[in-house]
């Protein structure tokens, strides 16, 4: 047995497991489930499940429904993770900076963070014009696959970079990559200062990100636009001064400066 497998029996914490094993398949859930249902998909027993849920929805994290029958999450972890202060600093930082950028660029432009094995999308804005593709807020997007992943990769220690590599979960649709190729584009991400691709997701789409830089030099967050060319007679930026007007915008949010 080793160091990691003694902390874990050292610190183990049953109830609180039982309970975040609940909250965490309640949210994979859009109608909510009963108790049996709960009981049987967890392999607990009824007794004790039925306790966890009742101090969750004295706690107000679950609610029942009005015939009380099914058990689904509250928006209390939603209000929770946006009081959360850093989160909402970036939020409330970089929105306005994302907006200038979308009305400059004409293209939409995301943010996302590094949340448990993926990206998580916490910022979203709509460029101005009729046409435009946008990720929705709040999605899950492939840590491995995608521009915003790779950036997030990129600009981390090798330590780091493994443990999220470790954590990693294949969302749906994920192209799986080889570890060399992936390598070999962190170092040409990091020697570029950014990433421009043709989307792995999308037909007809650029990707252009760049990182978030912390005070050490780590991406906190990756800026992406999914860059889509006109085509017809309207002349809109180009994708070297969006790729420019996305460098500034990113570099106004970065701790750490040239």
């Amino acid at each position: 047995m080793d160091v990691e497998d003694n902390d874990a029996d050292r610190y183990r914490a049953p109830a609180l497991d039982k309970g975040l094993d609940i909250l965490e398949l309640l949210s994979e859930q859009k109608s909510g489930l009963t108790r049996a249902e709960i009981t049987k998909m967890l392999g607990r027993n009824a007794s004790e499940m039925y306790r966890m849920l009742e101090r969750l929805v004295a706690r107000q994290y679950v609610v029942r429904s009005p015939e009380g029958d099914r058990y689904s999450l509250s928006l209390k972890l939603y209000a929770l993770a946006h009081r959360h202060p850093p989160m909402n600093r970036l939020i409330a930082e970089a929105l306005p900076v994302m907006q200038r950028f979308a009305d400059a660029a004409e293209q939409s432009v995301h943010l996302a963070v590094y949340d448990r094995g993926n990206l998580l999308v916490i910022a979203q804005v709509d460029g101005p014009g009729t046409w435009g593709i946008s990720v929705r807020l709040g999605s899950r997007v492939g840590l491995i696959d995608t521009g915003s992943g790779r950036v997030m990769l990129a600009f981390q220690t090798d330590e780091q970079r493994e443990h999220m590599l470790a954590e990693h979960t294949r969302v749906k649709g994920e192209i799986a990559l080889d570890r060399t190729v992936l390598d070999a584009d962190y170092r040409q991400i990091r020697e570029l200062g950014y990433s421009k691709k043709d989307s792995q997701q999308t037909f007809g789409v650029t990707d252009v990100t760049y990182p978030l830089l912390g005070p050490s030099g780590q991406a906190i967050a990756a800026l992406t636009c999914p860059y889509m060319r006109r085509i017809d007679e309207y002349v809109a930026p180009s994708i070297d001064d969006v790729t420019d007007l996305l460098k500034d915008a990113a570099a106004s949010l970065s701790m750490m400066h040239d």
